[in-house]
């Protein structure tokens, strides 16, 4: 079996889930994909799945489905996303093996 596109820690899936029972009316899932932008080369998206494209990639992780751009899917392959908090604020974090490099601020990185 190949190595999933990505996956959701625990903690992602339940910051997941609430988002889309609080703020995600009418969204089938989160969407995660790439953008060329930043000093290193792409940056993370992350949206509400409205719509599945045929071609898109489908992820279901503990009962979430993770919709992702297909033409992200070779720069995510074998990603986790969390969901970490701490007293200065919360986010997703991505822990994706394929990087090369990562800015000074962390808002973009390079395969």
């Amino acid at each position: 079996m190949s190595e999933p596109i990505l996956t959701l820690t625990p903690a992602a899936v339940s910051r997941v889930r609430h988002l889309l029972a609080s703020r995600g009316e009418g969204a089938r899932g989160l969407r995660v994909g790439v953008k060329p932008t930043g000093c290193s080369g792409f940056s993370y998206e992350l949206d509400f799945a409205r719509t599945i494209d045929p071609e898109d990639r489908v992820v279901e992780c503990e009962g979430v489905t993770v919709v992702v751009d297909p033409k992200a899917a070779p720069l995510l392959v074998g990603t986790e996303v969390d969901w970490i908090e701490d007293r200065l604020g919360a986010q997703f974090v991505f822990k994706n093996p394929n990087e090369k490099a990562r800015c000074g601020c962390g808002e973009s990185f390079k395969v």
